[in-house]
């Protein structure tokens, strides 16, 4: 019998997502901080020589008004004399001179330069960097490595998954890793000092530290009780402990001496000595509210220069396309290199305003959901606001604002807050009156504070206790609320 096999071609149609370069380049501005953009800018001033510091040239500047652009001289006629100290060079007018330039010529010859001061501390990145430096690792695995330990958090721990690293890795620093190239180089980084860096949680960092002592039956129970045992060890639950690894109370009582001098955070404790911790927050944006109750808002970005398109390469671009008949290999060259620097300045500049535009959007949405608490600075007056409700406002995506909200700060009247303080979900009392989650956490906090120690509430009973204040919330819910508080069970608060 004979077998018949055959192909069919299909066509399907899908449709795929994918970034510009110029939109990767806005998502990356869009998420520094002030004073991160404002390293950015410089760098990029330094790499890119057709972008130059200063602002765009206005109509009257480019047809040379009258006394504002040149002086003249007794006769009328334009003064090109600029003095000896300052000799233009490549720079065809004073226009083109950058301001740095003008300073130091301005600058007299018997000043003393300022001093610049800097700081003998070396930062948590620099020094695990160090150690990273020591290891034997291919330029992909360094890094890989290097990003990884930005990552880390202030208690040097890894809050974020290993799926997350990879996906920012490849949008942001254009490098394709895999989870098992992501999880060896992180292997690596949780070998270094102190014991515990890198962990992905608690018991993670205490594994981590536990393993590095020497061989013992008092090692392996302490790890028993951490591996298998975390959770009751958390919540001192000797009993269960007890019963589930079956040990003597003598052994319980011996691990957990040892188990309470491991650090849970090593890297606050590491930031403690170089300082990490001592850290001066810079505010994104300001706002200021009069007596009458008019908020103004503004960008911090004073220390960030404005930008142009240099003139010159500009010129010689313009020159080499008027001139594209019988160009040489090398003209050719020296004009798609001219391009392309011209192409990427403007695409910076765009960059940066496009991301001056959505802050200053997203900031106005908050403060006018929030105008309340931006004139009284009562938190009890901030209303029930997630993303959507500010990205609606702003007709921006809930993508831009959740970027634009984190690590960002704003200075106000009364003191400097980050951008996700804003935010909380809302909760409809029994009445009607819509309270932002954090007005309920408030009122749970003040139950705990002025509970009876000797008899704590329990979750059942704080229910029923803000049931009886309007609040009708489930016991779980309670329970979500107070460890998001940091408030221990009841058996914990004696």
């Amino acid at each position: 019998m004979a077998i018949h096999s055959s192909q069919v071609q299909t066509q399907t149609q899908q449709q795929v997502q994918t970034l510009s370069p110029q939109q990767i380049l806005a998502v990356k501005l869009l998420e520094l901080p002030t004073v991160e953009l404002e390293e950015r800018v410089h760098a990029e001033l330094l790499d890119n020589p057709a972008l130059e510091e200063g602002k765009e040239p206005s109509e009257d500047d480019l047809h040379g008004d009258e006394g504002e652009d040149y002086a003249t001289d007794q006769d009328g006629e334009p003064n090109t004399d600029y003095g000896e100290d300052l000799s233009l060079g490549d720079y065809r007018t004073e226009d083109d001179i950058p301001d740095y330039k003008l300073q130091e010529n301005n600058r007299s010859k018997d000043d003393k330069p300022e001093d610049i001061p800097f700081s003998d501390n070396v930062s948590f990145y620099e020094t695990l960097k160090e150690q990273l430096d020591m290891q034997a690792l291919t330029p992909e695995e360094k890094q890989l490595g290097e990003y990884l330990i930005g990552s880390l958090d202030d208690d040097g721990l890894l809050r974020k998954s290993i799926d997350t690293l990879i996906d920012e890795l490849a949008i942001y620093q254009g490098i394709n890793a895999t989870p098992q190239e992501a999880e060896h180089v992180l292997s690596i980084i949780q070998d270094f000092d102190p014991a515990g860096i890198g962990a992905r949680n608690l018991q993670e960092c205490l594994l981590l530290q536990i393993k590095r002592k020497e061989d013992s039956p008092l090692k392996q129970t302490e790890y028993d009780i951490i591996s298998k045992c975390c959770d009751e060890f958390t919540k001192k639950n000797k009993d269960k402990i007890l019963q589930k690894l079956n040990i003597t109370e003598k052994q319980y009582n011996d691990a957990v001496a040892e188990l309470v001098k491991l650090n849970p955070r090593p890297g606050s404790s590491m930031g403690e000595t170089i300082g990490k911790n001592i850290q001066q927050i810079i505010p994104d944006f300001i706002v200021e509210t009069e007596d009458d109750g008019t908020v103004s808002l503004s960008l911090n970005n004073h220390n960030v220069p404005e930008l142009r398109l240099s003139r010159e390469f500009t010129d010689m671009l313009d020159e080499h396309t008027r001139n594209k008949t019988n160009q040489s290999k090398e003209s050719k060259d020296a004009m798609l290199f001219l391009k392309q620097k011209v192409d990427a300045a403007q695409n910076f500049i765009n960059a940066v305003k496009q991301r001056q535009q959505t802050l200053m959007s997203t900031m106005q949405a908050i403060i006018d959901l929030q105008r309340p608490f931006f004139q009284e600075g009562d938190e009890s007056l901030l209303r029930p606001m997630i993303l959507k409700d500010v990205a609606e406002r702003a007709r921006l995506d809930v993508s831009t604002v959740s970027r634009v909200s984190n690590s960002k700060y704003v200075q106000t009247n009364f003191g400097i807050y980050p951008l996700k303080f804003f935010f909380s979900d809302g909760y409809t009392t029994e009445s009607g009156e819509e309270l932002s989650v954090r007005e309920i956490k408030r009122i749970l906090k003040e139950c705990v504070d002025h509970e009876d120690k000797n008899r704590p509430y329990t979750d059942d009973e704080l229910a029923v206790i803000l049931k009886e204040k309007g609040y009708p919330l489930a016991r779980r819910t309670v329970s979500k609320y107070r460890q998001q508080l940091n408030i221990p069970v009841a058996r914990l608060r004696r």
